[in-house]
């Protein structure tokens, strides 16, 4: 099985799609943590220009944490879309290339390949998070350096500097899993289609059925939203509460879970009926 896994992974990342998150992460993290330095801190002004006529704020608010926390309430809005370009192809990657046949000749279970593709597809969402955490922080801190944590969400709730990090490991953590979800999704739908354009196509339009579910205030839509796992992406931003709502969070982090682990049951009972054809 180990060797399965291997073996799914160099075929996943000798293709040039695998690489179109991590380019993008590259150009666009950098490119706004920049321009957030050149910038000066002037959207925290304007934004807490209310608040400074009551409050009296010391320290050096404008930082890299800060930079970094709003970098990941910006780009988990197009995080799931650089996700599924690898899902999405996993198995619908085969049938475009009329590889089917020849991997399912060998002697081995359609489920330890279908398990071997999933733990590579997992391995990657992980792998692409943990990179984006390492460059969107590690740029961060020495480029507009260290200091407490303001979050504006619920109110005004400010993070002393030594109790941050943490919240960070943790939120990346939560963040992948929640990813994981998107990518379970996209390959669910990848065990259908023989054009990894349809996984990604089927992938995004859920979740933006189910956003538009979660935002319009309908009263049907009330009763249906805590069965959406949409309703359940902010676990990451959970951790930047205080307290911690540690019984949400694992509440959230099941509620994924399972979504997860019934959309690749799903994929498998597919992928073992499916009629190869090519």
């Amino acid at each position: 099985m180990g060797r399965l896994i291997y073996y799914e992974l160099i075929k996943t990342f000798l293709k040039k799609r695998t690489y179109i998150g991590f380019a993008i992460v590259l150009l666009i993290v950098p490119l706004i943590e920049i321009a957030m330095k050149l910038e000066g801190g002037r959207f925290l002004q304007l934004s807490m220009r209310s608040l400074q006529q009551d409050f009296f704020f010391v320290g050096n608010l404008f930082n890299g944490w800060l930079v970094s926390y709003n970098m990941m309430n910006s780009l988990w809005v197009h995080i799931p879309l650089l996700i599924s370009f690898v899902a999405g192809d996993m198995l619908a990657g085969e049938a475009t290339a009329g590889t089917y046949r020849l991997i399912l000749i060998r002697p081995v279970s359609r489920s330890k390949i279908l398990l071997s593709k999933y733990v590579s597809t997992l391995l990657y969402t992980l792998i692409f998070i943990l990179f984006l955490a390492a460059l969107s922080v590690g740029l961060a801190l020495p480029l507009l350096g260290r200091g407490d944590l303001i979050v504006l969400t619920r109110g005004i709730l400010v993070i002393p500097e030594s109790d941050v990090a943490w919240r960070f490991v943790l939120a990346y953590l939560l963040a992948a899993w929640m990813m994981l979800t998107i990518a379970s999704l996209a390959f669910f739908f990848s065990s259908f289609v023989e054009n990894a354009i349809g996984p990604i196509v089927g992938t995004m339009g859920v979740i933006i059925i189910f956003t538009v579910i979660m935002v319009i205030p309908v009263e049907l839509f009330e009763i249906i939203r805590p069965y959406l796992f949409t309703h359940y992406t902010n676990i990451w931003q959970l951790v930047f509460h205080d307290p911690v709502p540690w019984l949400e969070v694992v509440k959230s982090a099941s509620v994924l879970g399972a979504y997860s682990l019934g959309l690749v049951l799903a994929a498998w009972l597919v992928f073992l009926k499916k009629d190869i054809l090519s």
